[in-house]
């Protein structure tokens, strides 16, 4: 008499078609993803691809129908028209320095306002603290008129001191920086600090700057970014033209009858060149602490 093999339990069996298609349906999705993020990729890189493209073009290459997706061979051409055109080499340096400038005095001055608010309590914090975001609801340009006021009371304007000093601190840094400090700073380890005799100073440097630094990176690139592209304050302030930014001695450039547009591409594109090196620079700082951030959660 032979056996019979076993009979596999019907919810086995009812199972493996429920797990194959759960399977075949995380594969789509995970297909569908992919599919999306190269779709936005592509998206995203195009406006930069376009302007390499144009700024080695000319100009008649640039309106020509249809539109030229490839590489010319002007850009040289173009370079040297730039750089016969303006200063581009004192308009450069002119930006390093107030972009360097006011990214480090932001960093430096946000964060010790952060760490105050987030870390101290001291009388009128919380209406401070509210009046402090009130001011991100104000519009920047009704700024203008009575900061170009008194930087004409303060015999600033024309100089470099006129772009510095008004943007040495923000509002939405010492938002952002208060928000990451209340949450990843311990209020153990500020009163560790106390009990072992530091200082506000000493205890916002040396606890407070090494858990924000994810925050300070962040934020450095952003204002860096924000104060090299700039260009309706300088264009009000900076009336010497030794003391013009990139952004305004481009603008000189355009001409009112003629324009080259193989020229002004080429202007804009050594003008993003910079900002490039900067963010892959800094990004590496805030990417890698906010993934420090997520494994130790």
């Amino acid at each position: 008499m032979t056996a019979l093999a076993p009979i596999p339990p019907k919810s086995s069996v009812d199972e493996q078609p429920r797990n194959r298609h759960y399977v075949a349906r995380g594969r789509v999705s995970t297909i569908v993803t992919h599919l999306c993020v190269i779709i936005g990729v592509l998206l995203s890189i195009f406006p930069f691809y376009w302007l390499i493209v144009m700024s080695t073009s000319t100009t008649g290459e640039i309106f020509g129908y249809p539109p030229k997706l490839t590489f010319g061979s002007s850009f040289l051409e173009n370079a040297r028209n730039v750089v016969s055109s303006v200063d581009l080499l004192q308009a450069l340096v002119n930006t390093i320095i107030v972009s360097t400038l006011c990214a480090v005095l932001v960093m430096f001055f946000d964060s010790l306002a952060a760490f105050a608010f987030a870390k101290f309590d001291f009388p009128g914090r919380k209406w401070l603290f509210v009046l402090l975001i009130a001011t991100m609801l104000v519009p920047g340009s009704l700024s203008l008129v009575p900061s170009f006021i008194l930087m004409s009371a303060l015999g600033w304007v024309g100089t470099l001191q006129a772009l510095i000093v008004p943007g040495a601190a923000n509002a939405f840094g010492i938002f952002l920086l208060r928000q990451m400090a209340a949450g990843s700073i311990p209020d153990e380890l500020v009163e560790s600090a106390r009990i072992d005799g530091a200082g506000f100073f000493t205890t916002y440097w040396r606890v407070g700057v090494p858990l924000l630094r994810g925050g300070l990176a962040f934020l450095g690139i952003f204002t860096f970014i924000a104060a090299w592209n700039d260009y309706v304050w300088p264009l009000i302030v900076l009336v010497d033209p030794d003391r013009q930014t990139l952004q305004t001695s481009l603008q000189n450039l355009n001409s009112v009858y003629l324009t080259d547009y193989g020229m002004v591409m080429a202007g804009a594109l050594i003008s993003v060149i910079p900002l490039i090196g900067v963010f892959i620079i800094g990004s590496r700082h805030f990417i890698a602490n906010i993934a420090a951030g997520a494994i130790k959660g």
